[in-house]
Formats: C-alpha cells, sequence, structure tokens
C-alpha cells in the first residue's frame, strides 16, 4: 500500500484496501505457466484475467463511498 498506513476502521475498508493489494501484487505467472499451451489458451487466459481484474476493480469501486472520509480513494455517493 503506498498510503499512508491506517487500521482498517470498518470492514467495508478492509475488504477495499484487500481487493487493491490484490489487484496490485497477486501474480498471475504460475497459473500462466499450467494453463496456456498455445495461442489460444493463451487468449483465453489473457480474456479471462482481464475480466478477474474488472470484476474485482468493481467490486472495489463499489466501496469508494463507504470508505472513511479521510481516506484517499473515498468517493461520494452519485444519486
Amino acid at each position: 500500500m503506498d498510503k499512508e498506513r491506517t487500521k482498517a476502521k470498518t470492514v467495508i475498508h478492509a475488504e477495499y484496501e484487500i481487493l487493491k493489494a490484490v489487484i496490485d501484487r497477486v501474480p498471475l505467472d504460475e497459473v500462466h505457466h499450467f494453463m496456456v499451451r498455445d495461442s489460444a489458451s493463451a487468449t483465453r487466459f489473457e480474456k479471462a484475467a482481464n475480466n478477474v481484474a474488472t470484476l474485482i476493480n468493481n467490486l472495489a469501486e463499489r466501496r469508494k463511498h463507504r470508505l472513511p472520509f479521510d481516506h484517499p480513494d473515498y468517493k461520494q455517493k452519485e444519486e
């Protein structure tokens, strides 16, 4: 986490930081190594990785309005 480290102020806050860490730090090299054997499986893997990244980013995005107000990523909920 590049931001100032702070304690988990809420469950949502902890969920958000976990989701961001997964996207930022979980390497897929090992999974890629045993799943990709040719160009078709490489294409499938890349599409799947992008889909999962989008899902995780959406989960994180939906938590931004519930972060502590002083969190750098806090965003007021749009009505």
